[in-house]
């Protein structure tokens, strides 16, 4: 018998991931189409006209109980009104889907499509619509006790233990490293400054960039929480600002435009829940864990490799100095 090289990592034939959703499913007709690789591969399902979303999870990025919070809290969440793509279960009931694949067991979920598509720059209705549904979220995600097989997010995750995973890979440019360690000892001070222990707290998407959200006219739906975990729930409303940031920074638009943009959106978060004052103008100060905790996590997973290159950490470098040296100066109101 034939030995099977080892792998770390393969991707699935998208023919027989149609097979398997379909027998497992009962659909016909189906066709499958690899669309990107990530912290799981994600695959388009066509079937009978209708478009779904299969998650093939890599057991290296994300474990069975961590897949388990994240489908039950989408579960909450659409049980509870809030516009979000969930699980599908198969004909028996089940929702996750075990797969031994080359490099050994992995999981797969069927999503619903998030309907529409991304929108980079929102009008205000779309602007309204996002701030409501992620307060709704945030209602939910708030008082929900899923367990502790997620990650938290605090000062420790988003800023120092990232800069150690980073520090072999400044060695042409340590000068880097040092001053975003520098750097990151003013965010902790600044914050220090504020009660943290009033703000509130639950499960974070971490990522609310246009990418991860779909509008189809003014209705917005979320997906992709894959960096689901634990922190201060201000950091979703970060993730948004630093989209807005981002587009004043390349010249996309005005801070004015941005600065109007974000105030519509806060407005309509606080008509669904409360935000403090400490909470907004520590917005700035938590951009840069946002920026750390991703680059951390690139020298974590071998298709991220290029992230940690010295040319590409000295772009990103820069680019944060650039951002942070005023920044830092800076409330949000």
């Amino acid at each position: 018998m034939p030995v099977i090289f080892p792998a770390t990592y393969s991707t699935l034939c998208p023919e027989a991931l149609a097979s398997l959703v379909s027998d497992r499913y009962g659909l016909p007709g189906v066709q499958c189409q690899l669309l990107t690789r990530g912290v799981g591969d994600t695959y388009s399902i066509v079937s009978g006209g209708e478009r779904s979303i299969l998650r093939v999870y890599r057991s290296s990025h994300r474990s069975l109980p961590q897949i388990k919070v994240e489908i039950d809290l989408l579960l909450a969440l659409r049980s509870a009104g809030v516009s979000v793509s969930y699980p599908l279960a198969d004909l028996s009931g089940t929702v996750i889907q075990p797969i031994d694949a080359v490099e050994g067991r992995r999981h797969a979920v069927l999503f619903t499509y998030a309907p529409g598509r991304s929108i980079s720059r929102l009008n205000d209705n779309q602007l309204r619509e996002l701030g409501r549904q992620m307060a709704g979220f945030h209602n939910v995600s708030a008082i929900i006790d899923l367990g502790g097989s997620r990650w938290n997010y605090d000062l420790s995750t988003t800023l120092f233990e990232p800069l150690e995973k980073l520090q072999p890979y400044f060695l042409e440019h340590p000068e880097d490293h040092t001053w975003l360690v520098e750097t990151a000892r003013q965010v902790e001070a600044r914050l220090a400054q504020f009660d943290t222990g009033r703000f509130s707290t639950g499960y974070c998407h971490f990522d609310f960039l246009p990418k991860n959200f779909h509008f189809e006219g003014d209705k917005v739906t979320f997906f992709d929480f894959d960096f689901l975990g634990y922190g201060w729930l201000v950091n979703d409303l970060m993730t948004f600002w630093d989209h807005l940031f981002l587009d004043v920074y390349n010249g996309r638009i005005t801070q004015e435009e941005a600065d109007g943009s974000f105030a519509v959106f806060v407005e309509a978060y606080r008509s669904c829940r409360a935000l403090s004052e400490d909470e907004l103008t520590a917005i700035p100060y938590l951009s840069l864990g946002f920026w750390l905790y991703y680059m951390g996590f690139h020298t974590t997973h071998d298709q991220f490799y290029i992230y940690v290159q010295p040319h590409h950490l000295k772009l990103r470098t820069n680019f944060l100095r650039k951002a942070f040296t005023g920044l830092l100066r800076q409330d949000v109101r």
